[in-house]
């Protein structure tokens, strides 16, 4: 039996909308959060005419949080010591429009240079847990399963609702990657246009399932975890060391259309791979993991992943970006798939 999933909405001090998630219904008392900001310059967006994409500039991105001490976490729940975003003493998992977005819906009225265009979108921040010192991994195959119900609803809400082209939920983990806040958390980006390389993507799975097509040819060698709904593998088109995938075997543009199985195995192999990641050094994996979802008018033809990109190359060597690979595109790999997947599949996890 599919167990239902609770929801409450309630407007931040300033305005912005919060949400919180949970298999229980929430019902602590809201109390006061951060105050709102001073207001400031609208995002707007450039297209650059030699790559062919866009680019935003939000100036009010600057002045964000920069690594706060965990007394002054913006994402734990509410303090009596102290505000914070979240106006509560607990929650399972909650998500909120972002203080500082580089893509906002009333964008529209952004002052504009000739050729600039509004940057409008949604930024959303998703906190996976009340725990300051907690990881997506280390959560209950549940709590994961409650983060692929959040990614369903607010991505249709993004493009049912505001009329968003393309959403794209993701977690940056790890101050290796760029994270400022050490809190466990994930964000998700709405835009009102399929950025290029999602574009590509959706493209060329338009004319053949290439998604399944890769599933159907990963050699055993290469697949971590595999069950009747999904698989957990490394890609033998990988671009990072240890990258890992994690996709239903059935065509599906995104969580929102997964049976309950798929998601309760694509679930338990995400917090498998992710445990097998932390475990291969014996420390925190950096990380960017995306879910891969189908832009609007796309569905069709998608089929919905879930792909890691570790950045540890070796127990004290990182994966930094060299500048051919920058400039042109080309990645060069370290760690040739059937290595990193013999030496993954060789980690004791206890999920």
């Amino acid at each position: 039996m599919t167990r239902k999933v609770h929801t409450r909405t309630v407007q931040k001090s300033d305005g912005r909308d919060l949400t919180f998630y949970g298999w229980e219904k929430h019902e602590r008392p809201i109390v006061a959060d951060l105050p709102p900001l001073e207001a400031s310059a609208l995002p707007y967006k450039r297209w650059h005419s030699l790559r062919h994409e866009w680019v935003s500039y939000a100036g009010a991105r600057q002045g964000r949080t920069f690594f706060p001490d965990a007394a002054s976490c913006p994402l734990c729940p509410a303090k009596s010591e102290g505000l914070t975003e979240i106006p509560a003493d607990d929650f399972e998992m909650a998500v909120f429009e972002n203080r500082f977005p580089a893509f906002r819906l009333d964008a529209g009225g952004a002052e504009l240079a000739g050729g600039d265009e509004p940057a409008i979108g949604r930024c959303e921040v998703v906190v996976f847990s009340a725990d300051h010192g907690g990881s997506l991994g280390g959560q209950s195959v549940e709590r994961i399963e409650l983060l692929f119900e959040l990614w369903a609803r607010q991505a249709r809400q993004m493009m049912d609702e505001h009329g968003l082209a393309c959403v794209l939920p993701y977690e940056s983990r790890g101050e290796e990657i760029g994270v400022t806040l050490h809190h466990p958390h994930g964000q998700i980006y709405g835009f009102d246009f399929v950025p290029d390389l999602l574009m590509k993507s959706a493209e060329a799975q338009t004319s053949a399932p290439i998604v399944k097509s890769i599933l159907e040819r990963t050699p055993s060698r290469l697949v971590l975890d595999k069950s009747d709904h999904a698989m957990a593998f490394v890609p033998d088109i990988a671009r990072y060391p240890y990258e890992c995938w994690v996709a239903p075997h059935r065509r599906t543009p995104g969580p929102w259309d997964l049976s309950r199985d798929e998601r309760h195995d694509m679930a338990h192999q995400l917090k498998r791979v992710l445990q097998r990641l932390d475990g291969l050094f014996g420390k925190p994996m950096p990380y960017v993991l995306s879910a891969q979802v189908s832009p609007a008018g796309y569905e069709d033809s998608y089929h919905f992943t879930l792909q890691i990109w570790p950045i540890r190359r070796a127990e004290d060597k990182l994966k930094f970006l060299a500048s051919v690979e920058q400039v042109s595109g080309v990645f060069l790999v370290d760690v040739p798939p059937p290595a990193a997947a013999e030496a993954l599949r060789k980690v004791d996890i206890d999920a």
